[in-house]
């Protein structure tokens, strides 16, 4: 009796686990395809997980494709690169299917600063130039983890962690990254520390970064 008490309560346990792992993960897709519907009223300003499905009687070919990567970004900026992406706001095919991809610009010395993807893991390939590149790992350690890439080098930053871009070529540079998610999200540091809106009070950044007030409030302007 007592073994087969032992045996129920371990199957219990074992089905509550399997349950929890899965409700943990993103749901396969019900259907071939959810092409992201324009004229719902959540597109482009997203009131749901996702976007509401077209119909896939009025689905066409260029539901799924962007023309656009092949054309150098304007990188004539304060940071000296430009991102052109095609997630599911250029590439409504990509609805519910979990990936998307940018491409990204470097004048010579030009950074892609630090920021992270709060809903995608980016795997990173060197298409020209010379890259540093690098991502910080969490509270406590904050290991910072780089490389210097080249043409044909792959480099990958894991979800949420910040992460960054430096050309350190002669001339620029250009990479290819795929995320693992159709909407990443991006969420620049400095911008987002700097330039909220309404601004972060001075005296709390100023104690977090161990600077003074007027700094800050320099950068506040700045951002």
């Amino acid at each position: 009796m007592a073994n087969q008490f032992v045996l129920v309560w371990s199957l219990l346990l074992t089905a509550l686990t399997v349950c929890c792992l899965t409700s943990a993960s993103d749901p396969s897709p019900l259907q071939d395809f959810c092409v992201a519907d324009s004229n719902s009223q959540g597109f482009l300003a997203v009131k749901m997980n996702g976007f509401a499905c077209k119909n896939p009687t009025t689905v066409r070919a260029n539901d799924f494709s962007f023309s656009g990567l092949h054309i150098p970004g304007n990188t004539a900026n304060a940071v000296g690169s430009a991102v052109t992406s095609a997630t599911v706001t250029q590439i409504p095919g990509l609805n519910t299917l979990g990936i998307s991809m940018v491409r990204v610009d470097y004048a010579p010395w030009g950074i892609n600063p630090p920021h992270t993807h709060p809903r995608g893991t980016e795997i990173l390939t060197v298409i020209k130039g010379t890259l540093e590149v690098g991502f910080v790992t969490s509270n406590p350690d904050n290991r910072l983890i780089s490389k210097i890439l080249r043409k044909g080098d792959v480099f990958v930053f894991p979800i949420g962690l910040i992460h960054f871009q430096r050309n350190v070529g002669h001339g620029n540079a250009v990479a290819i990254a795929a995320l693992s998610s159709q909407n990443p999200g991006v969420i620049t540091v400095a911008n987002s520390v700097f330039g909220s809106k309404p601004d972060i009070s001075a005296d709390i950044l100023a104690k977090a970064f161990q600077l003074d007030e007027s700094i800050v409030r320099k950068l506040q302007w700045t951002f």
